[in-house]
């Protein structure tokens, strides 16, 4: 009788350390959840869709109407029944929010989401005195200095002081023309640097 209550004992107590270790295997994976980079998070709800992306557009209960786009040349993606609207220069919030407003006129009640699947339009250009003169792919936050270092240096023959950044506004007839001086940069005054944006042209005489 007491080896058998023993047993008992060793058994219960065996399965309360593997629940344990169970559950505290899973603490770390949780507390990663929670430590998101409050900065991502702001850049992932304010991205603009561009021309070259790809993007998933959902509609519940009715998968005639969901399918993957690419945002064309023109800015536009072609939704059904809806044809061809303008998608360039807007969230996917701003987006879903359209199309939903759209399919009002035709089915009860829509429920939409659009997802980016694939962001082509991420891209950024370098020309001029620079060691690597070409397309850059913008994967991250990324300011002028750190798109310099990314084009290896100048050459011997740049004017540093006369930069010129060409910025396309989506709805703007007219590019930004933005100056940079990178002298003055790397003296301390990081306030004259700029934070890279899609299909900005940077120029280095």
């Amino acid at each position: 009788m007491k080896k058998t209550l023993f047993h008992s004992f060793v058994f219960i107590a065996t399965l309360c350390f593997l629940f344990s270790s169970i559950c505290h295997a899973e603490e770390p994976e949780e507390e990663k959840a929670l430590s998101v980079d409050p900065a991502y998070a702001t850049l992932v709800e304010d991205y603009r869709i561009g021309c070259g992306d790809t993007l998933e557009i959902l509609v519940w209960k009715e998968p005639d109407l969901s399918k993957t786009v690419l945002v064309r040349l023109d800015g536009k993606i072609t939704v059904p029944l809806l044809d061809d609207i303008p998608a360039a220069g807007k969230t996917p919030t701003e987006l879903k929010n359209e199309i939903q407003t759209g399919l009002e006129n035709f089915i009860e009640g829509p429920f939409v989401s659009v997802t980016l699947l694939e962001a082509g339009s991420q891209k950024f250009y370098i020309i001029g005195e620079v060691a690597g003169t070409q397309e850059y792919i913008l994967t991250k936050r990324l300011t002028g200095l750190q798109a310099f270092a990314l084009a290896g240096g100048f050459t011997d023959w740049a004017k540093k002081t006369e930069i010129i950044v060409f910025r396309k506004h989506y709805g703007k007839k007219k590019d930004e023309i933005l100056r940079i001086n990178y002298k003055d940069i790397v003296k301390g005054e990081i306030e004259d640097d700029i934070i890279i944006q899609p299909n900005d042209v940077i120029i280095v005489p």
